[in-house]
C-alpha cells in the first residue's frame, strides 16, 4: 500500500515522491559524469587547438580546456565577411578576461564558388576552407589535436559543415561525452559564466535564401541590421534579406512582438538607411535555421 504525505493544502504520494527524487539522482549523476568524461578526455591531449568562434560552446570547451592544460591551448578565430562583428569583438574580450592565447586569421570564403552561390551544402565547402587553415597553424605550432564546440544537439539540425570537419579530424569532446546544449548552459551557468544564456549565434550567410548569391553588401546590411537590434533590446533574433537585399525579414521571438512594433519607425528607418527598401516581421517568429526547412 502506498504511503500519503500531507504538504501544506496538497496530498502527495511518497512513491511519487521517491520516484522524481531518484529521477533527480539519476540525472545528476550523468551530468556529473559527461563533465568527468570531458575532462579526461581533454587532460589526454596535449597541445591543443580550439576553433574558436565567440559563441557559448567553444567558450565554454576553451575555458575549460584553459583550465585543465594551462598554457597548452591555442584558440584560433576565422574572421571573415560571414562572422557578426560582435562576435569578434566578444571572442577578444572573453580572451582577455579568461586569459586564453587567441589567434585571430582572416578568410574569405566568397573566393569559393559554392560558397559564393549559396548553395544548399555552402556550409560543407566553407567548413573544409576553414579546416585547411586550423590545420596549417596547428601544423606550425606543433599541435596534433584540432578541437571544436560541437555538441549533440548539433547533430539532429541541418549542419553539413560537421561532415567537413569529421573529414578533416577535428575532434569534438562535447560530442565524444553526450554533452547537449543544455548542458552546456548549465556546465557554464554552474562555472559562474556571465556568457551562460548567450543566444545563439550562427554565420551570417544563413539570413540568406539558398541559391542566391552572397555579396559583401549583404552581409554588411545583415551584420549592422542585427547589431542595431541587439542594441534595441532584441537579443535573439534574425534579420533575413529576399530578392538581393532589397526586402528584409526580421525575426523575434513571439513575446517580442509589441516591442518590435512600438520601435517600428526607429527600425524602419536604420534599416532603409542601410539600403532596404522593404522591412517586414515574420509573424511566425524567430526560428533557428528557417531556410533549411
Amino acid at each position: 500500500m502506498m504511503d500519503i504525505l500531507y504538504s501544506g493544502n496538497r496530498i502527495v504520494s511518497t512513491g511519487k515522491m521517491l520516484v522524481e527524487i531518484f529521477r533527480e539522482i539519476g540525472l545528476m549523476y550523468e551530468y556529473k559524469h559527461k563533465i568527468m568524461k570531458l575532462e579526461e578526455q581533454i587532460s589526454e591531449k596535449r597541445p591543443v587547438l580550439i576553433a574558436f568562434s565567440g559563441g557559448i560552446d567553444s567558450i565554454l570547451l576553451a575555458i575549460i580546456t584553459k583550465n585543465i592544460l594551462g598554457n597548452d591551448h591555442l584558440c584560433v578565430l576565422i574572421d571573415s565577411l560571414l562572422v557578426p562583428e560582435d562576435d569578434v569583438e566578444r571572442a577578444r574580450k572573453i580572451a582577455r578576461e579568461y586569459d586564453l592565447k587567441l589567434m585571430i586569421v582572416d578568410y574569405d570564403p566568397l573566393s569559393i564558388p559554392e560558397v559564393k552561390q549559396n548553395s544548399k551544402d555552402r556550409c560543407y565547402h566553407c567548413k573544409k576552407g576553414i579546416c585547411n587553415i586550423l590545420k596549417k597553424i596547428a601544423l606550425e605550432h606543433n599541435i596534433e589535436t584540432i578541437m571544436d564546440g560541437t555538441n549533440t544537439s548539433d547533430l539532429g539540425e541541418y549542419r553539413p559543415g560537421n561532415r567537413a570537419t569529421y573529414e578533416e579530424g577535428v575532434e569534438h569532446p562535447f560530442v565524444d561525452t553526450g554533452i547537449t546544449k543544455d548542458d552546456i548552459r548549465t556546465i557554464a551557468k554552474d562555472m559562474d559564466l556571465k556568457i551562460w544564456n548567450l543566444p545563439s549565434s550562427a554565420c551570417l550567410a544563413s539570413r540568406i535564401p539558398y541559391n542566391e548569391t552572397i555579396e559583401p553588401a549583404m552581409l554588411e546590411i545583415i551584420d549592422k541590421g542585427e547589431s542595431f537590434l541587439h542594441g534595441l533590446g532584441f537579443e535573439k533574433c534574425r534579420l533575413r534579406l529576399h530578392n538581393n537585399g532589397k526586402l528584409s525579414r526580421i525575426e523575434v521571438p513571439k513575446d517580442m512582438f509589441e516591442a518590435l512594433i512600438c520601435k517600428r519607425s526607429t527600425i524602419l528607418n536604420h534599416l532603409r538607411s542601410l539600403g532596404v527598401q522593404f522591412v517586414t516581421m515574420d509573424m511566425s517568429g524567430y526560428k533557428s535555421g528557417s531556410f533549411d526547412n
